[in-house]
């Protein structure tokens, strides 16, 4: 019955693909949300951890993205339960889906409703942003997009204060595995000058058999269709490069030309899993800005200009080993 659940998790990038593992895996959801003036910016982040040795247990991460601080609330693993035919997880009291949150934390409750979600495409032969590195059994990292953006409606009673959302937007991913990358770039951003608009990038070193290669994956969404820029679909990799100030990323495929500048601001510590535990640490940023630039190459048209406000933002590793 595990197996058949965790053959059907493949097709669907969302849902939990932990069936069959008892150690050294975890599995987490990334929630993005800010208010509708912007004055507050959260990421949510339940997940379950299992070590090496078997050791188990389940949590939810928090990061105040204004205020700058990150807590770590851990859950007896036994806690955690995850539904087998959608997308619905539940650790303890809290509850987590594709179309909204309940938090029941100390310092953190309420529920907030997600509407007009835009999912990454999702073909049987490529499933979600992976494509078909999904059905590749030994990479220590997968990654899933469940919402590229969406209108949030709620609010929520944080720290004693009453934060109303209605209106804001969210962005939900999500990662499974063993490991976080050696070095990568992960960034994200779908405050535009216009709402309806998000973009989402990553560089990291792949590890593949004896070897490894430096894998990418981005998109764009904006009027109502997705740009997207993949390894496995011929995407070209010109420029990855960082230093203490901002990322620069250029990518083209046959149709069209992708430029990134990002502009690195104060991060905060995080909590990432080594060999399926919690024990690494990563930093985040969520008051960067991400400057797009989309062009058409046959017209040499500029089809999208614009800068990402309130953008996630990570560089973490040896970046040395990804820089192209």
């Amino acid at each position: 019955m595990r197996l058949i659940k965790q053959i059907q998790a493949l097709f669907h990038p969302e849902r939990y693909h932990g069936w069959r593992r008892t150690k050294r895996y975890f599995e987490g959801w990334y929630y993005k949300v800010i208010s509708a003036d912007e004055q507050e910016a959260f990421a949510f982040i339940p997940g379950i951890a299992m070590d090496d040795q078997g050791e188990q247990h389940a949590f939810v991460q928090v990061l105040d993205g204004k205020a700058q601080t990150a807590e770590y609330i851990s859950f007896p693993a036994d806690t955690f339960s995850a539904a087998s035919g959608s997308f619905h997880v539940r650790i303890g009291e809290n509850e987590f889906s594709g179309i909204s949150i309940k938090l029941a934390l100390n310092d953190y409750s309420g529920t907030l409703q997600f509407k007009n979600t835009v999912p990454w495409p999702n073909r049987w032969y490529s499933p979600g942003i992976m494509g078909p590195y999904t059905f590749v059994p030994f990479m220590e990292c997968y990654h899933g997009i469940v919402s590229m953006d969406h209108e949030l409606e709620g609010t929520l009673e944080i720290r004693d204060r009453s934060i109303d959302f209605s209106g804001g937007r969210g962005y939900i991913e999500k990662d499974w595995g063993h490991s976080f990358p050696s070095a990568y770039f992960w960034m994200q951003s779908n405050h535009f000058a216009k709402p309806g608009i998000s973009f989402k990038a990553s560089v990291a070193k792949i590890p593949w058999l004896r070897s490894s290669f430096v894998g990418f994956i981005a998109g764009l969404y904006v009027n109502g269709k997705l740009y997207q820029f993949t390894t496995y679909s011929g995407t070209k990799l010109l420029r990855s490069f960082a230093n203490k100030e901002q990322v620069e990323l250029l990518m083209e495929n046959k149709k069209y030309r992708l430029k990134i500048l990002a502009h690195r601001d104060h991060a905060t510590e995080l909590a990432s899993p080594i060999a399926g535990f919690m024990d690494g640490r990563i930093s985040e940023s969520m008051t960067s800005a991400l400057e797009i630039t989309l062009t058409d190459k046959k017209s040499k048209q500029v089809l999208f200009s614009d800068t990402g406000r309130n953008a996630a933002l990570e560089v973490a590793g040896k970046i040395s080993e990804i820089v192209v």
